[in-house]
């Protein structure tokens, strides 16, 4: 089997560097193996290491420092006929380190080449999370005050099976790889290599002395024979298999007619409990029962049983391609804490804004169209404040009308939920002209 270098991007590193001696044996690996560029993917980071992709000619994928292994991992669940070798340096492994942990669990079948030469060579030479902690390097002392990581005992304990310790000047490497990528699950290989252009200026290391650590590390074997098992992509085919095929998405009929021609942007300004973000939802199955393009983005904090909570809703004719809001069409200020949430753009708003106005809720004041209206007293509960609201909106025909209105009760709610709903809607129809 022919090679597969790039002959137009040969590999460079610095003089001396062991990842010029990881790229010959990954390629020598490829070709016993018999493999086809089109038959592999090799997936980077940041680093020395991730000029990998680079120097073949297979499929690529280059990515942010220490993610590689979920872009690889969504790769072999579309792809599982590909091999996924994913290569990073022992700074990307530390970054990354979460991924790391998730990968082990979840046994995906992918080669993970730990390109370990225990700092970060590309930015400067700091310690990773491998450095001995008597070595010298670029971030000073540092590397003195934390223990530095076995790469097979932390991914062993996270679940990985398959974990090879190795030199890169290992003649046998080859071999070692080809037995990582013919594992039916996740293997990682930890090569030990030397950094010349900076590692190796301030510390001794030489491939005779990393031969001598490497058989001084406690065996692997006890992690492959406890953590082997089933390969994750293979068994959650499976198990999506027998699962019945989820429906298609329902569509929504266009049997309405929008009252306005032009693009409609409405917010709601509301508080916890009173069911904003399923109000903002409503206006937009409203908008889709008129053939029209809607958009929502919702602002709550993560204390979501109190605090504000508001909602921004976009209804054209048009594609939206921006979701910002600054003069909108309508807004319905039902709770102080969206009111001050939003309190610049209300100041700002236009005269030919409506504002439905809570009873008792302040507003700045500002030119446009503000109505009050006294849910409490019309015997409307706080929680449907906000579809009362709308009701009020649609009896205006303010970017809804009641019959889309009645359309998106329809296709939101059903039974029970859908009768109470209509209910404060009709309450409203009936009380909409008390507005002041």
């Amino acid at each position: 089997m022919d090679s597969l270098l790039n002959h137009d991007r040969p590999p460079v590193f610095c003089p001396g560097c062991a990842h010029d001696r990881v790229v010959r044996a990954l390629d020598n690996t490829f070709q016993k193996m018999g493999l086809r560029g089109e038959e592999v993917v090799i997936v980077s980071d940041i680093g020395c290491s991730g000029l990998f992709d680079t120097f073949f000619h297979t499929h690529a994928f280059h990515g942010l420092h220490g993610r590689a292994l979920t872009y690889a991992t969504g790769l072999k669940m579309a792809r599982p006929d590909l091999h996924v070798v994913v290569t990073m340096g022992d700074g990307g492994l530390g970054i990354g380190g979460a991924h790391l942990l998730s990968t082990c669990r979840r046994n995906i079948d992918l080669t993970l080449l730990v390109l370990n030469n225990f700092n970060y060579g590309m930015t400067g030479g700091q310690c990773s999370s491998t450095t001995p902690p008597d070595a010298h390097v670029g971030s000073g002392f540092l590397n003195q005050l934390e223990k530095p990581i076995d790469v097979c005992q932390v991914a062993g304990a996270a679940g990985a099976a398959h974990l090879t310790r190795a030199s890169a000047y290992d003649k046998g490497l080859p071999d070692l790889m080809e037995a990582a990528l013919r594992y039916d699950g996740f293997a990682l290989l930890d090569i030990w290599g030397v950094c010349p252009g900076r590692y190796t200026k301030r510390n001794k290391l030489s491939p005779q002395s990393i031969a001598a650590a490497l058989d001084s590390m406690p065996p692997l074997d006890h992690l492959r024979e406890a953590n082997d098992r089933r390969e994750y992509g293979r068994h959650y085919r499976e198990a999506t298999g027998a699962l019945p095929s989820a429906p298609p998405p329902a569509g929504i009929e266009t049997i309405n007619t929008p009252p306005a021609e032009t693009r409609q942007e409405v917010v709601l300004l509301g508080s916890a409990g009173q069911r904003i973000v399923t109000a903002g939802e409503l206006i937009c199955l409203a908008g889709a029962s008129a053939g029209l393009h809607a958009s929502q983005k919702n602002d709550y904090p993560i204390t979501v049983l109190r605090g504000h909570s508001v909602s921004e809703v976009i209804l054209s004719k048009d594609s939206i391609g921006f979701t910002g809001i600054d003069r909108p069409a309508v807004v319905l200020a039902l709770a102080k804490e969206g009111v001050v949430r939003r309190k610049q753009m209300l100041a700002d708003l236009p005269e030919d804004t409506l504002v439905v106005r809570a009873a008792g809720i302040d507003v700045p004041d500002s030119p446009a169209d503000v109505i009050t209206f006294d849910f409490k007293a019309a015997g409307i509960r706080e929680p449907n404040w906000a579809l009362a609201a709308l009701a009020l909106m649609a009896t205006r025909k303010a970017a809804i009308d009641t019959a889309m209105l009645q359309s998106a009760l329809d296709i939101r709610f059903s039974g029970r939920v859908r009768e109470l709903a209509q209910a404060v809607v009709d309450k409203m129809t009936s009380q909409g002209a008390n507005d002041t």
